[in-house]
């Protein structure tokens, strides 16, 4: 469906939980190296790794290589600086999903990769910092799956 990158994820209960969404919504998950984390510690193990069987799961050896293999597609990158919000996005099936690491977000020279336009945020209220990776990604992935009307799903509901 989406192609979900995390950029040098930090914390590996956040990648779990991610990879358990893949394996889930038929995304495939991209990490950029490197990673905060050995992918075979156990609370990424207890956060899902145990579904990586079931995930497509593609490691980079940096940002250039993630780039490169993902060459042609649309890029949507997500940001709490972005003024666009998600919802205003037309997500399609082989779009990109850009995600910065827990602590930092996605670097100005990343950022400014991605078209004005495809860089995206999550509204929250005023005093806050940040949403979880995880919790991010979801939104995101599951807005897109909706703008596709769930595409790869079997239709259980006739439209409202």
């Amino acid at each position: 469906m989406f192609h979900i990158v995390l950029f040098e994820p930090e914390i590996p209960g956040n990648t779990g939980n991610v990879i358990r969404l893949a394996a889930n919504t038929g995304c495939c998950l991209h990490l950029v190296k490197p990673l905060g984390f050995s992918l075979d510690e156990k609370a990424v193990r207890r956060s899902g790794l145990d579904y990586h069987e079931l995930a497509d799961l593609v490691l980079h050896e940096g940002w250039e290589a993630a780039r490169q293999a993902l060459a042609g597609k649309s890029w949507y990158a997500f940001s709490t600086k972005a003024s666009k919000t998600y919802s205003e996005a037309c997500f399609k099936p082989g779009d990109v999903l850009l995600f910065g690491p827990e602590t930092r977000g996605l670097p100005k020279g990343i950022l400014d990769e991605i078209e004005p336009d495809r860089r995206l945020r999550l509204p929250m209220q005023p005093a806050s910092r940040s949403l979880n990776l995880s919790n991010a990604v979801s939104v995101a992935v599951y807005e897109g799956w909706r703008q596709n009307r769930f595409l790869q799903m079997p239709v259980l509901f006739e439209d409202c």
